[in-house]
């Protein structure tokens, strides 16, 4: 008989990216929350850094209420916390911990953490000090907590994102081993620098030994906290399977389980407002294009982009340029393409030339100095993008039927040139290309098709990987969502592939584009946290039946 499973009467969960938006584990907790927040009502609680101190945190909202009782201890326990609610849906009760005062007490810290499980702090630099002090700072809150509600009948969980957060797992598994520790990676550090390095991650995937790779990378103290929280706390825990090989063969720890990530769908506009945004971003993503180029756009122009974090390589970016530039000369296209590279650089400020043009009245017949680029970089020179549309001698001349555009800022809605958040632009897309080489999950594809907007991905992607599994085949544009079949050495087969696949979709009729686009959505659908979450009830049970085992 199937044993019931276990389930968590409190949940701590700690991220570098609670309330602190730089990346696409806030995606992760933000939406989730909602879900488990359902289940866990008030018992679910979120630990991030306190980076903004005193002043004001646009997802952080206090509550000196929360708690009082406790925050006296907490004082006594030399610790800072401040307590109140996420500003997301479901409100989650959250936890900022200052961490800096530790910082007195890093060597000493570090000493125990190698007495105690042998983690190498020697070879840190970078963040590797600010993301263990906050992460010591975590498990110290759990600590404090647990032990001044007397939480010692109760089941309780901590789970940790990152490696950044491996330290706190790891003091809360030997001060407090009655509570069940679960460890995420979204991604292995190790795995994420070959990667980024050039090297070929997937074809001698087996053969690479970890420890060794550390050592040549000058990732020692990285992979060294993360391969120990791994192999020490009760569940271990990735993305996809495509990680999961990577965490079994560079970790040398095969994963208990794997989390996918989903999303909620609150944030899609719909009815009139989602046609109002679509037609509003769109008729501000041509009028930028024009003002750049000094060519006129009609509403046929297809729009496409990719968007994400700045890996040149690992997301790619460098093979959504080679497409759009095969593409630009290919006779066979007969449609205006405009491609946007909305990827966040180094930004000096607002390109003035374009922002006066955007003011203007009436069309311009010339293009601006560098048509290419909305914001001016502090490295021009040396940035990638720029260098390779040089290289390509990719100048959007009136003559190519391509037109490629770098939007290096964060796309906030106050850039000063596009002034719409990203989720507008994104909704504004005729497709949009994720090309990626190293992607543990992927949560730009799934985002474009919540918005109804067909995509091209690679099985190199976690979220291409899953999208395959749900059909139980290689996905076409048709599906929603194109996966091409990507390897170490297939670049040129690749950036052809998406060319072709581009080409194809700019030829199709508008039922055809309409069938693409409601499958996208209807696949989305198949992504909500409603669904998912019964991974994370999976790896719940597996953690507390550790715990049991211990007492």
């Amino acid at each position: 008989m199937k044993k019931e499973k276990l389930f968590p009467d409190y949940v701590f969960e700690s991220s570098w990216e609670v309330c602190n938006k730089v990346g696409g584990i806030y995606t992760v907790l933000s939406t989730r929350a909602l879900t488990l927040q359902k289940k866990l009502p008030n018992r679910l609680f979120f630990i991030g850094p306190d980076c903004t101190k005193e002043t004001d945190n646009i997802y952080f909202t206090e509550d000196k209420t929360l708690f009082a009782e406790w925050r006296s201890q907490a004082k006594k326990d030399n610790l800072s916390v401040r307590i109140g609610h996420w500003n997301i849906p479901g409100e989650p009760i959250v936890f900022l911990v200052d961490f800096e005062p530790f910082f007195t007490q890093k060597d000493e810290i570090y000493g125990k953490l190698w007495e105690d499980f042998q983690v190498d702090s020697l070879h840190a630099y970078g963040d590797y000090d600010e993301a263990s002090m906050f992460s010591y700072a975590a498990g110290r809150v759990v600590e404090s907590f647990y032990r001044f509600y007397h939480l010692d009948h109760k089941r309780v969980v901590y789970q940790g994102n990152e490696w950044m957060t491996g330290l706190g797992l790891l003091y809360v598994r030997k001060h407090l081993p009655q509570v069940a520790t679960i460890f995420t990676t979204h991604a292995t550090s190790i795995g994420r620098s070959i990667a980024g390095n050039n090297k070929p991650l997937y074809r001698y995937l087996s053969a690479y030994n970890g420890d060794q790779m550390a050592c040549e990378l000058n990732m020692q103290s990285k992979h060294s906290i993360e391969k120990q929280t791994a192999m020490n706390v009760d569940c271990f825990t990735t993305v996809s399977e495509i990680t999961a090989q990577e965490c079994r063969e560079l970790l040398d720890k095969p994963v208990d389980v794997v989390l996918p990530n989903g999303f909620e769908p609150d944030f899609v506009p719909v009815g009139t407002t989602f046609s109002t945004k679509r037609r509003a971003a769109r008729q501000r993503l041509l009028q930028v294009a024009s003002a750049l180029t000094g060519c006129e756009f009609d509403d046929d122009t297809l729009i496409v982009s990719t968007s994400g974090r700045y890996e040149f390589r690992n997301k790619g970016i460098d093979l959504f340029i080679e497409s759009m530039n095969r593409l630009r000369h290919d006779s066979r296209l007969n449609r205006q393409v405009v491609a946007f590279i909305c990827v966040p650089a180094w930004v000096f400020s607002p390109r003035q030339d374009l922002a006066d043009r955007l003011k203007a009245v009436g069309s311009f017949s010339t293009a601006l100095d560098q048509p290419v680029i909305t914001h001016w970089l502090h490295n021009m020179n040396e940035d990638r993008v720029m260098g390779m549309l040089r290289y390509l001698d990719i100048n959007n001349r009136s003559g190519d039927k391509v037109k490629i555009i770098f939007v290096p800022c964060y796309l906030t809605g106050d850039d000063g040139i596009i002034n719409k958040p990203y989720y507008d632009i994104l909704l504004c897309n005729d497709l949009c290309i994720y090309p990626s080489y190293y992607e543990p999950w992927g949560y730009t594809p799934l985002e474009a098709i919540a918005f109804k907007v067909p995509c091209i991905t690679t099985d190199l992607a976690g979220f291409g990987q899953w999208v395959n599994s749900v059909y139980g085949r290689n996905a076409e544009l048709e599906d929603g969502v194109k996966v091409v079949h990507r390897s170490d050495y297939d670049y040129n087969e690749v950036a052809d592939s998406i060319k072709d696949s581009v080409l194809g979709f700019s030829k199709m009729g508008h039922a055809e584009v309409r069938k693409c686009r409601e499958h996208a959505s209807l696949l989305s659908t198949k992504a909500y946290w409603s669904r998912f979450i019964t991974y994370y009830e999976e790896a719940y049970d597996v953690a507390l039946r550790k715990t049991v085992e211990r007492r």
